[in-house]
């Protein structure tokens, strides 16, 4: 707690025909972050033609997993699939080699991928033939104006027909340009057609030369005749005919591709799953290093695995292995990627840490001190007992669905379930109950007006006191911040930083604290000013030894810099206000609707009104604690000692979720 895992360096050369075992033990162990090797005696590995087998099949597989997806019949959903996920049944594999792995693929694929292909054929055809056929029955609804045999628009030996639309306000000049080109020798046929004409043009087929570029002069937009004898309505019946034939089809192929994702989907997601982890795989082989007998590797891991990736690696090799573990050296502290390391309670907020960054290697881990102060932050903000009960619901309830799979939603769920009991608690000191609303039901109950609930004080009738409570919560937190930072760097040895940097706040933040707390009390005030102008004194040395000539400008800037971030905690009090308001607002508006007593249309509306306008209040104001809070601790908490600049711990790691490989051991 407070520091990343420890971490050692792996070296390990073995001989080649152990890489294959090694890597995928390696891959589902994934304990080692592999790093690339910089030799100069050895080449670099590459992928092998299994290795693009597999990479190519992925693809191939993730297009039939596509395919079966879009006619899987789909179970469970909603909020309650949600909120209690079911876990995916894993199927397990024997892995024997890449090679046994891709002939096995290849069985798969020879199999079902022909029948898969075939309904997807069938059903991709289908469906264009659908499409031409509306588009038929669109051009005869559009001829059905005419009302002739559309065989008479089509062209013949001597003439040249041609039918299609052009704007209204082109149709005459156009018509009297080809009259004019063809000496007369045209016959036009035009209908009104919304704000467009629809004609058609016959002309001999020595005129055609003549007239097809003035056509295309007025843009005439030309309609291809479809096929058949009889007028557009009649066609338009047989074309329908034929359209709902299709349709049919249409149906069937897609009952057969159900039934083939009934048959095959678990099994086609289980093998794209297996040739995208060894496509995974492969992406560590460039970072090897090879000779014609021997490959070598390096890499990070944590020191608690190392006992168990040494039995490992010893156990594939059959003990022919040169394995080397040693600590990181000082040219490699900033390279050593982190692993933060927690105890359960506080392990979902590193979510919140890795948002902005995890640490360097020998910087503090500041994840329990936010498992508390960010929870605290948030239920200032909210202050409001039953607004976190709704929160704490909610999130126990994720945090209960979730749990099995520890994933992002289980994490969030958990810090939410924290500060559900932050805000209950503030709530509680505040006399917050959504709003005032016991005070409301309080006064009707008892026949007191006057009636209100204990609480320390009213946020909305005394801000000054919830402002100076903020501010004292935003001084306690800046000085934690500077306290860290100093303890920091002196074990860093930046005893020069740790002077200048992080005592004179230190120093300025006791002085204001005593002042506030003793200004009645000469000694307390007398102590204050002391403190007050060694840290300036000791702050105004430090700009000095960093900016030189700069110092000046320096240090007026840092100082209001620190008084910025310290208002900022005002915040806390800000958000608190607006959760109140709005919360009264709600409920003002609740007790102006009641005495509606018109078929009960006021209760009705004020029950409606109450609970959906607390649920909407309860939802954006959370929303606006969590972000607030985070940025109190990303701007001004962190900006006292964190950097979060460390490189996050990337191991070498499967992914799975429907498939459990066993690798087989040959001296197992």
């Amino acid at each position: 707690m407070f520091r990343p895992e420890e971490m050692v360096k792996i070296e390990v050369i073995t001989l080649n025909r152990y890489k294959d075992s090694l890597l995928t033990y390696l891959h589902e162990n994934g304990a080692v972050e592999i790093r690339e090797l910089d030799v100069k005696t050895a080449q670099k590995d590459s992928p092998n033609e299994y290795h693009r087998k597999a990479a190519s099949y992925s693809i191939t597989i993730s297009r039939l997993v596509d395919f079966l997806k879009a006619y899987r019949r789909s179970t469970g959903g909603g909020i309650k699939e949600f909120i209690f996920p079911q876990e995916r049944v894993k199927k397990k594999y024997l892995y024997e080699g890449i090679e046994k792995l891709i002939k096995d693929v290849e069985s798969f694929l020879a199999q079902v991928e022909p029948e898969i292909k075939a309904v997807e054929g069938k059903i991709t055809s289908t469906q264009t033939e659908i499409e031409r056929i509306k588009g038929e029955i669109a051009v005869l609804e559009l001829l059905t104006s005419l009302n002739i045999d559309v065989s008479y628009l089509r062209s013949t030996d001597m003439l040249e027909i041609v039918v299609g639309t052009v704007d209204r306000d082109r149709f005459r000049p156009l018509m009297e340009e080809i009259l004019k080109a063809t000496g007369r020798r045209a016959v036009v046929v035009s209908k009104d057609f919304k704000d467009k004409i629809l004609a058609v043009f016959v002309f001999l087929k020595s005129d055609y030369e003549k007239a097809n570029p003035i056509l295309a002069k007025y843009s005439l937009e030309r309609i291809e005749i479809p096929e058949g004898k009889g007028t557009p309505k009649e066609l338009i019946r047989e074309y329908e005919e034929k359209l709902r034939a299709k349709e049919e089809e249409l149906e069937s192929a897609k009952k057969d591709a159900e039934m083939l994702a009934e048959k095959y989907y678990d099994d086609v997601v289980f093998y794209q799953e297996l040739m995208e982890n060894e496509r995974d795989k492969s992406t560590a082989l460039p970072m090897l290093a090879r000779t014609n007998m021997t490959f070598a590797m390096t890499g990070w891991l944590p020191r608690s695995e190392v006992p168990k990736v040494l039995e490992g690696i010893k156990k594939i090799t059959e003990g022919k292995a040169y394995i080397n573990i040693r600590e990181p050296s000082e040219d490699e502290l900033d390279d050593v990627p982190i692993k933060l390391k927690n105890p359960g309670w506080a392990r979902p907020f590193e979510m919140l840490t890795q948002m902005y960054g995890v640490p360097k290697y020998n910087e503090i881990d500041p994840t329990p001190i936010i498992a508390f102060t960010y929870s605290f932050f948030f239920g200032f903000m909210l202050t409001d007992f039953l607004y976190g009960l709704i929160v704490g619901i909610v999130a126990a309830l994720l945090v209960k669905g979730h749990k099995k799979f520890n994933d992002g939603t289980y994490k969030f769920s958990y810090t939410l379930l924290w500060s559900s009991f932050f805000t209950m608690a503030m709530g509680a000191l505040f006399g917050s109950f959504f709003g005032n609303a016991l005070d409301i039901a309080g006064a009707a109950l008892t026949g007191n007006p006057d009636f209100q609930m204990w609480r320390i004080a009213d946020p909305l009738r005394d801000p000054m006191f919830v402002l100076m409570l903020a501010l004292a919560v935003g001084l306690a937190h800046l000085f934690l911040g500077y306290t860290i930072g100093f303890v920091v760097k002196w074990k860093n040895g930046d005893k020069k930083g740790a002077l200048f940097d992080q005592l004179p706040w230190m120093l300025v933040i006791l002085a204001i604290a005593l002042f506030a707390t003793g200004k009645d009390v000469p000694a307390f005030v007398n102590s204050a000013k002391a403190l007050f102008g060694i840290g300036l004194v000791i702050f105004a040395i430090g700009e000095i030894l960093n900016n030189g000539g700069l110092a000046a400008l320096m240090i007026i800037s840092d100082f209001f810099g620190f008084v910025g971030n310290w208002l900022s905690y005002a915040r806390l009090m800000a958000l608190a206000l607006a959760t109140s308001g709005i919360a009264i607002v709600i409920n003002v508006l609740v007790q102006m609707v009641w005495g509606i007593k018109f078929l009960y249309i006021g209760p009705i509306i004020g029950v409606i009104l109450f609970f959906g306008g607390h649920l909407f209040s309860t939802a954006i104001n959370a929303l606006g604690a969590f972000v607030h809070s985070l940025r109190l601790h990303y701007v001004e908490f962190f900006g006292t000692f964190y950097s979060g600049e460390g490189k996050p711990f990337e191991p070498f790691k499967s992914r799975r979720e429907v498939s459990e490989v066993t690798l087989k051991v040959e001296n197992a």
